[in-house]
């Protein structure tokens, strides 16, 4: 089976592992609504358990928007989780009311138990005019920077954060970048230049960040509406860049396609370990190019070929 909500449509998500438990949290939002493109304006953060990364226990929801006249009372979408000083820190995104939802910051909420969270009450970074576009919707349609996924440098102490970003010039619709910034306590954070440059996306979005194979992997997700038309590439869906360390380079001579189809089957993928290999999760969509199915996908194995190049291998 996989992880389908009854009343709730659920999108893109992050994972936890504690012992041989998987803790996934997602966005979700009511079925109710009937236009999909309706959910990201209804969002909560939900949170499932497996210790099979097939049958699931819902847990009570993380996060919901915040209370009025805060940065996050219109959204929180898509984050992730790292433990820290012996807590667990979320990372998430936060939009407001006052701009109408088209600004994106990041927030940060603390934890415990994985259960129970407490969001810091302002965001605690955002976009840097110096390196990063800033709201201008005769270029874009919103101020691009979300969805974090932190990780940590060997042999530094710092948490890193990359996040989806977009480059302050170049071809509107090709100034996609991986945003980069590193903090010594969650709260306080140096936002850094970019670790990719434009290479035609939009936006990159859903990033994660994996070791294998001897390289490290930059996972994000893209649809062919938002890049510009020369990239060859299938449809929409999840792509990889590869690089010799956790900070790049990343060149786009390394980018492939790890799961992509034409009508935005599964959408921003993860790897996940468990139980001594690597899973590929992602997110059902358009599965026929119509029906929003809002859905996890059945885990499938992630295997490194002789080029170490990451390839989703059959179905579970």
């Amino acid at each position: 089976m996989t992880l389908r909500l009854a009343d709730d449509w659920l999108w893109d998500f992050w994972t936890v592992t504690v012992d041989r438990d998987v803790h996934v949290f997602f966005l979700k939002a009511p079925r109710a609504l009937g236009d999909p493109d309706l959910r990201h304006w209804n969002v909560t953060i939900g949170h499932a358990v497996s210790s099979d990364l097939t049958n699931w226990e819902i847990l009570p929801d993380a996060l919901s928007p915040g209370a009025p006249g805060t940065f996050d009372d219109r959204s929180t979408w898509t984050g992730s989780i790292i433990e820290h000083d012996g807590r667990w820190n979320m990372l998430y995104t936060g939009t407001s009311s006052a701009e109408n939802g088209l600004v994106q910051r990041v927030g940060l909420a603390t934890s415990d138990d994985l259960i129970t969270w407490t969001r810091h009450p302002t965001p605690v970074f955002e976009a840097d005019p110096s390196w990063y576009e800033l709201l201008d919707l005769s270029v874009w349609h919103d101020q691009a920077w979300r969805d974090p996924w932190l990780f940590t440098v060997p042999g530094d102490d710092a948490v890193h954060a990359y996040v989806t970003a977009r480059a302050k010039d170049g071809d509107p619709r090709g100034r996609g970048v991986i945003g980069h910034a590193r903090s010594q306590d969650m709260v306080r954070w140096e936002v850094l230049p970019p670790v990719t440059e434009p290479m035609g996306f939009g936006q990159l979005e859903v990033p994660q960040l994996i070791e294998l194979g001897g390289r490290f992997h930059l996972l994000f997700s893209s649809d062919p509406t938002t890049r510009s038309d020369g990239l060859g590439l299938h449809g929409a869906g999840t792509y990889c860049l590869s690089g010799p360390t956790p900070l790049g380079p990343f060149e786009a001579s390394t980018l492939h396609e790890l799961d992509a189809g034409a009508h935005h089957v599964t959408y921003a993928g993860r790897i996940v370990p468990h139980a001594d290999a690597l899973w590929f999760l992602a997110w059902v969509g358009n599965e026929d190019g119509r029906t929003f199915r809002g859905e996890l996908a059945q885990p499938r194995p992630i295997a490194v070929d002789d080029a170490g190049v990451l390839q989703v291998v059959a179905h579970r």
